[in-house]
């Protein structure tokens, strides 16, 4: 009789479950999404924490036991922890102190040195992308300070793969193949990106839609107008290095009173506490449906991103 238990919290990473959200959109068509705040560290992030770490220490760029470092809004960081306390490493992260406080303490919680860099020019709650630079300036210093490794996860290869070899392909079974939309939320963009490259190469057809908070919607070419919004972890008022326009044939604005609305309606009527990217994910994917642009019985996927309790 086969194994059935797990050797580490790594290994409970990925093959999450993909839910029908039928009680807030009955229809036109259908959303699906996949259930990421199953994770052990709680959100999507936990995919690429682990593909990173795995791949630094296979190219000996992250030595045996030294400090791994890291900007993050939150999610990235608990990744990185649930990924550091199984391999061995301890873990700096670097965090906004506009980004909510429980953040902080789920980090802290889990082992991690946190980091609060004082806010640019967003307020608490509201991250702009100037907050988020000074934050990732402050780790890269920390990094060189204590001779650690410097995670960088705008510019590292590892996000946009593992979703492209792992996220996708789960997504395309539980389907059945049956998808004609894939609505996502950009932050670093891996998600988004890696998870359209795996279902356009299964099916050209899929229509892929990018999620942008009104007034910072730099991939729709539009002027930010609005760098503080709700969406922490998205919406960082610029394009992502990685960022590849051929998977993009739209992109779908939420507002944060939409975020909001959302919100709570996951919560009320399906007994899902996500958070505010999650639910413009779902916001965006039933604006999508409800467009005319896709069959009336369309199926769209899209991701809950991460717990509603770290907000």
């Amino acid at each position: 009789m086969p194994s059935t238990v797990a050797a580490s919290a790594l290994d409970l990473i990925g093959n999450t479950p993909l839910i029908a959200l039928d009680r807030v959109h009955p229809g036109p068509g259908r959303i699906l999404a996949k259930a990421e705040f199953m994770q052990p560290g709680g959100s999507v992030k936990d995919r690429a924490a682990r593909a990173i770490l795995l791949a630094a220490q296979a190219d000996g760029r992250l030595a045996p036991a030294a400090p791994v470092v890291e900007m993050s809004s939150g999610n990235m960081g608990a990744g990185l922890a649930v990924a550091c306390a199984a391999l061995g490493h301890p873990l700096v992260v670097t965090l906004s102190a506009g980004n909510s406080p429980q953040r902080a303490r789920m980090l802290e919680a889990l082992g991690a040195e946190v980091v609060l860099v004082p806010q640019v020019d967003g307020v608490p709650g509201q991250v702009t992308g100037a907050d988020v630079a000074a934050a990732a300036e402050a780790a890269q210093r920390l990094a060189g300070e204590r001779g650690g490794f410097y995670v960088d996860q705008f510019h590292a290869a590892e996000g946009v793969a593992i979703h492209r070899e792992t996220t996708g392909p789960e997504i395309w079974a539980q389907c059945g193949g049956r998808i004609d939309a894939w609505v996502a939320s950009v932050g670093t963009g891996a998600t988004f990106l890696g998870v359209a490259a795996a279902l356009r190469a299964r099916d050209p057809r899929v229509v892929c839609a990018a999620v942008e908070p009104e007034g910072c919607r730099p991939l729709a070419g539009e002027a930010i107008t609005k760098p503080r919004h709700v969406l922490q972890g998205t919406g960082y008022g610029s394009v992502p290095p990685h960022w590849d326009p051929g998977f993009m044939d739209l992109a779908v604005a939420a507002t944060d009173d939409e975020a909001v609305r959302w919100r709570r309606l996951l919560a009320t009527r399906e007994g899902l506490h996500v958070g505010y990217s999650a639910a413009a994910n779902v916001c965006a994917a039933a604006a999508l449906l409800g467009s005319g642009r896709l069959p009336a019985d369309a199926v769209a996927v899209t991701v809950l991103c991460d717990t509603g309790l770290k907000y």
